[in-house]
């Protein structure tokens, strides 16, 4: 071998120890930069003829596992969705307050403890009807059972418009991470076309892949060229040399009736609707939560506050305030040609301030077809006037302005669910509500306690003109109320719930208990996601990672390599010399 060959492969040795050494160093300095994996250079023997001429680095590239990084990937769009679930629902519980841990209701803050010092108020009430400060209390306590009530439901579509924001947000972000990986693809296939080594280039896509992954569940493979193909997993394409570009704006607002499709926007690829074919990541939670977990909430919330504002204003309407009001006006819409069927008798009446009758007359319902017919029949009661206004809501008026109107039920009950005639035409009504969000006190009484109704009708048969037959308490109006939150009520199946029979404080404490209860299992996923992702990235970590200590020992081999092969470069260019002198 002459000296120029052994020359050649001791510089070979001295620049393959050089390039190692790069990149175990490169290796230690970036050992805590997130996404990087461990990158080796592999040396291979050079040969000419059967006779070795060297050694050279022939790649430098990552030792990530592809079948690690998919497990991570996955692991990824689980925790997404579970931490954002977990988020959420966590909100969710914090909006309706905490049930009592003792035997005193009070202590707690949720529904069901607003109830209980309603119920309390109630109960003083009955004993003391005329009082005007144990009236005003119960319509204070009242009004903070509806304030939380539409406070709790403003809560959830709040959350809801917040996940449906939070959804146009991450579309962003992903369509961010595609354009990423989109360049990154091509500056990994152009370097893998010119021999250049592309490992920290693709960490860097590995990247841009997990935040996709943990927004929505997709696939993902890399083809002969080097570029990463990414589709939804529905096999919606994403990114095939192309973007192809996800497409969402969020609702301008949100109510209980915005849903979707129709209230809400189709999350959009290449003009196809794919929001149903989104299952996992964080944007998949958001789609459940804000189309199923926060819509169940409310119609749970809405079922509780249609069947409590029922039970208050059936009760509620059995009395009158004294003294009795000069004009009432029905909640229920009618026309003067719909039909009515209805038994028994119903009482109305024209008193004065202080209660004393003025006129009255008892109305035969069976005799009545028509609601024409019942407005007819009450506006010919002497001192009264009765009409439909322009919604279709019934009006009685005393005709003098000095007297009032009372509505007495008697033995009235129309249609199937026999309602007394004035809660069926809702005359007397306590609150007014469709649902959670438009619980309210009717604001009448909520400005002037003294509208609260507090005494009933005499239901004596004759009355008799000048007698008083509105006397300035009766607690059989306050047992009434009181008998709404003490006795059971039947509810239907909405949201989480069954359906059940049940008290209305118990009721509220099932809707806190049920949403405690999915916090709870959205506490326990995200413990379980969490754990699952950190297992799959100490695989990685651990296959591709970097062992600061295993880099120094290469590093201090590689020297020592690189010095010996210095050494021989050293002797051989001494013995160039020697020859060069022989030679002169």
């Amino acid at each position: 071998m002459s000296l120029m060959v052994a020359r050649s492969i001791a510089t070979s040795a001295l620049i393959t120890a050089q390039t190692r050494m790069s990149v175990a160093a490169a290796n230690v300095a970036n050992a805590d930069s997130e996404g990087y994996t461990r990158k080796v250079a592999t040396q291979t023997a050079q040969s000419t003829a059967g006779v070795g001429t060297g050694v050279a680095v022939t790649s430098i590239a990552s030792t990530v596992d592809k079948y690690l990084l998919a497990s991570l990937v996955a692991a990824d769009t689980r925790l997404g969705a579970a931490e954002t679930t977990a988020s959420y629902t966590d909100r969710l519980q914090a909006l309706y307050g905490t049930v009592s841990s003792t035997d005193d209701e009070t202590t707690g803050t949720s529904l069901a403890n607003t109830i209980a010092d309603l119920t309390d108020a109630l109960t003083q009430l009955s004993g003391t009807p005329e009082s005007a400060t144990l009236q005003a209390q119960v319509v204070d306590d009242l009004d903070a059972v509806a304030s939380q009530l539409r406070s709790t439901s403003d809560g959830i579509q709040s959350l809801r418009s917040d996940a449906d924001q939070e959804i146009e947000t991450t579309v962003d972000e992903i369509n961010e991470a595609l354009a990423t990986i989109d360049d990154l693809n091509d500056r990994i296939v152009a370097a893998k076309a010119a021999g250049v080594p592309t490992g920290d280039l693709e960490d860097a896509r590995t990247t841009a892949l997990e935040t996709v992954a943990s927004a929505m569940d997709v696939t993902s493979f890399t083809d002969q060229s080097g570029a990463l193909k990414i589709y939804t997993a529905s096999g919606r394409t994403l990114l095939d040399g192309t973007v192809h570009a996800l497409s969402y704006s969020s609702a301008t607002a949100v109510t209980a009736d915005t849903r979707y499709p129709g209230g809400f926007a189709g999350i959009v690829v290449d003009g196809v609707d794919i929001t149903a074919q989104i299952s996992g990541g964080s944007i998949g939670a958001l789609i459940t939560l804000r189309d199923e977990t926060l819509p169940d909430a409310q119609a749970d919330l809405d079922g509780l506050a249609v069947s409590l504002a029922d039970a208050l204003n059936a009760a509620h309407n059995q009395g009158t305030a004294v003294p009795a009001p000069s004009s009432l006006g029905g909640t229920t819409v009618l026309d003067a040609g719909d039909g009515f069927s209805a038994t028994g008798t119903a009482r109305f009446a024209v008193v004065d301030a202080d209660g004393k009758l003025v006129a009255s007359a008892d109305i035969d319902l069976s005799t009545i077809t028509t609601v024409g017919d019942l407005v007819d029949a009450i506006d010919a009661v002497d001192g009264l006037s009765a009409s439909l206004d322009a919604d279709g809501h019934l009006v009685v008026t005393a005709d003098d302005a000095d007297t009032g109107v009372a509505v007495g039920t008697l033995t009235s009950s129309v249609g199937d669910g026999g309602q007394g005639l004035s809660d069926w035409l809702g005359l007397n009504d306590l609150v007014t509500a469709t649902g959670a969000s438009d619980f309210s006190v009717r604001s009448d009484i909520l400005a002037n306690e003294s509208r609260l109704a507090v005494s009933t009708l005499d239901e004596s048969d004759p009355l008799t003109v000048g007698d008083t037959v509105l006397p300035t308490g009766s607690m059989a109006v306050a047992d009434a109320l009181v008998d709404v939150f003490e006795t059971t009520h039947d509810f239907a199946a909405a949201g989480n719930l069954g359906s059940t029979t049940t008290t209305f404080a118990s009721y509220a404490s099932q809707l806190v208990a049920a949403v405690a209860s999915t916090a709870a299992s959205a506490e326990s996923e995200l413990g379980v996601a969490t754990s699952v992702h950190a297992s799959a990235s100490d695989a990685v970590s651990s296959q591709s990672g970097v062992n600061v200590d295993e880099e120094t020992a290469l590093i201090d081999e590689l020297q020592s390599a690189y010095q010996a092969a210095a050494q021989i470069v050293s002797v051989l260019n001494e013995m160039f010399e020697a020859l060069l002198d022989m030679v002169q």
